[in-house]
């Protein structure tokens, strides 16, 4: 098994690296997200419109498209089904806003916040529902279980996220199980999609991979909010702090620190709007704990383990050397 070691280039170049191999179908992604949403609301179009200036950096499709690519005979199917998978993605995420009444993403305004909560769920739920009338077309039956098994987890997790009375008591074995529902269903879904429709041999690696690398992807965002920069994150640092979400770096501190540094992580959870000041005291408790290096070693060691399952492959080709520079990519975005 092949240690993750670091990169030194800069995140954006790392990413062009990686979707390199799929640059080109990767271009219709969003051509084929515009014609699987058209409505004849003008409402729906505004807000279509506007949630397709907002999408991220794809990276779903592009793990769906290099999955795809493995074997060396792309599917003309994989192109749509990265569509829904990013449509999906889009999906949880306006709904996500909604309900945690979040005004900015990826430094723009959310959909809830332009318009209103209402809107937003209904977006949400067209964009659900766009996706599975998209399956439906292309019949591939499997492509639907697997979708349909990663969103019914994706639920799962914001209602466990909800559900927890006592955030602060979350256990390290809580928290993976939040993100695997959260985050890593959906990788682990876009990779098996991928193999559905190519070489189906690699189906429980590719999984497997996307799983791994889904736990390692959310630990190091979860760790920009200590660390990171709003240019880089679109998001303030310490956001997951002023909305009380308990991530791993504080779930390790807080196994660590002593009374009094217990009772002011405690203390800061009743306020009902922090300052800067009391949010970078906070940080600074977890960092001195140690909380971030252990979330830095844990993500580093799910890392290995999605290298472990692209070693199963056997296959050096171009596709899955974009894999392993994914993995990479994944843990440094919290340097």
């Amino acid at each position: 098994m092949t240690r993750v070691e670091p990169l030194t280039t800069p995140p954006v170049s790392r990413l062009a690296r990686i979707q390199s191999p799929v640059r080109d179908r990767l271009d219709g992604v969003v051509d084929e997200m515009r014609r699987i949403l058209v409505a004849d609301l003008e409402l729906h179009e505004e807000v279509n419109d506007y949630l397709l200036k907002m999408r991220g950096k794809l990276f779903r499709p592009t793990l769906l498209l290099l999955a795809n690519q493995i074997g060396g005979h792309p599917h003309r199917d994989a192109l749509p089904l990265a569509a829904v998978v990013e449509m999906v993605h889009l999906a949880t995420l306006v709904h996500d806003d909604a309900v945690d009444h979040s005004v900015m993403r990826r430094g723009m305004p959310t959909v809830n916040h332009l318009w209103t909560h209402q809107v937003a769920i209904i977006t949400g739920d067209y964009l659900y529902a766009s996706s599975l009338r998209e399956l439906a077309r292309l019949g591939h039956l499997e492509a639907v279980e697997v979708l349909a098994g990663a969103s019914s987890e994706m639920s799962v997790g914001e209602l466990r996220q909800l559900l927890s009375h006592d955030a602060l008591d979350f256990s390290e074995e809580d928290y993976e199980r939040l993100i695997a529902c959260k985050t890593a269903s959906l990788m682990a879904a876009a990779c098996e999609i991928g193999a559905l429709v190519g070489d189906s041999r690699h189906r429980a690696s590719l999984r497997s991979f996307g799983h791994a690398l889904g736990m390692a992807f959310q630990i190091a965002d979860d760790l920009l909010d200590y660390t990171g920069v709003e240019a880089m994150t679109g998001k303030p640092t310490g956001h997951d702090l002023r909305e009380r979400k308990v991530t791993l770096p504080l779930v390790e501190a807080l196994r660590r620190v002593g009374t009094r540094d217990a009772g002011r992580i405690r203390h800061f959870f009743t306020l009902a709007d922090p300052s800067d000041a009391e949010i970078d005291e906070i940080v600074k408790i977890v960092r001195e704990a140690g909380g971030l290096d252990y979330a830095a070693d844990r993500a580093r060691a799910f890392a290995d383990q999605a290298q472990a399952a692209l070693d199963e492959i056997g296959d050096d080709c171009e596709a899955v050397q974009a894999m392993e520079a994914a993995i990479r990519y994944a843990v440094e975005r919290s340097r």
